[in-house]
């Protein structure tokens, strides 16, 4: 037990938080307490390990109790902190998004390469994000190339006021205009055809199997963020089918696939579809990470 509140130290809070994390089956205990102390104390992980011998007052001891008690029911640490580093940037989240992941990185690392090796001549660099949730990829995006105009839909309302909260976190927002509607439904209208030089997104890929054998955590998130139908290839396909007549000459599809669905959506996008490069990008687990498909 620790010690009495009070004059419970960090040292011995973090003991105990530990040791009822691992109990309850969460492999990331240690990491997890630490992340959710700081939280409370409001320093980095680093103020713990250089003053163990810190005392949490009464206060301090009870809120970290509660959000103790809310990573107890498998809440990611993520919506319980409200915040999630992608890119080197923070972002904010809750339980109306899909929490930002780092394999999801290596999406945006290609899309602003190669814009940023070979950026569009005589034209507007616009890039689209489908199913924007947070805002990561748009912001991200937006962050990096600085002279890019962005779209960024999303079915859900709620998804989008947390897109736009991170827009103007990082100052992108008036580069960035969001459109709420299914894929790329809400670019109708807009006079966009063929004047994409990207479509980018991380859609929906979890087959009906995977997400039956998800950990508790990914259960907690959005189910219309993660399933992608039967096989997890709807959302993909889809997205493939319909941006055809809106990418400018040389314009590109970028898309994150599940670690088994490359090859079917690469053959899917060249001989189904006629896209004239196909090319999958790997993550930095070897895993065929993401499909890239241009005119």
């Amino acid at each position: 037990m620790a010690e009495p509140i009070g004059i419970v130290t960090a040292k011995d809070a973090l003991f105990a938080a530990v040791r009822r994390l691992r109990e309850a089956g969460i492999p990331s205990a240690r990491l997890d307490a630490e992340v959710l102390l700081t939280r409370v104390l409001g320093t980095g992980r680093e103020y713990l390990y250089a003053h163990p011998e810190r005392r949490l007052d009464f206060d301090e001891y009870e809120r970290y109790q509660a959000v103790l008690e809310r990573r107890l029911t498998r809440l990611p640490v993520a919506y319980i902190t409200g915040k999630k580093e992608f890119m080197s940037l923070e972002f904010t989240v809750d339980e109306h998004v899909l929490i930002p992941r780092p394999e999801t990185e290596v999406l945006v690392e290609e899309v602003i390469s190669r814009i940023g090796i070979s950026p569009p001549k005589d034209c507007p660099t616009i890039i689209a994000d489908i199913g924007t949730g947070s805002g990561a990829i748009a912001v991200s995006i937006g962050w990096f190339l600085k002279e890019a105009e962005i779209i960024a839909t999303d079915i859900s309302a709620d998804a989008l006021i947390i897109a736009r909260e991170n827009s103007r976190k990082h100052q992108v927002d008036h580069r960035i205009k969001f459109l709420q509607g299914d894929l790329l439904s809400p670019l109708a209208g807009e006079g966009l055809e063929h004047q994409l030089t990207a479509i980018v997104s991380n859609p929906p890929y979890l087959s009906r199997r995977a997400m039956a054998v998800v950990s508790p955590e990914v259960a907690r998130e959005p189910k219309s963020a993660l399933l992608g139908g039967e096989e997890g290839l709807d959302f993909s396909f889809a997205i493939l089918e319909q941006s055809r007549p809106y990418l400018a000459p040389g314009g590109f599809v970028a898309l994150e696939v599940g670690h088994d669905q490359a090859k079917i959506v690469a053959d899917f996008a060249k001989k189904e579809l006629g896209y004239g490069e196909v090319e999958v990008v790997m993550d930095l687990a070897g895993i065929e990470r993401v499909v890239i498909a241009g005119q």
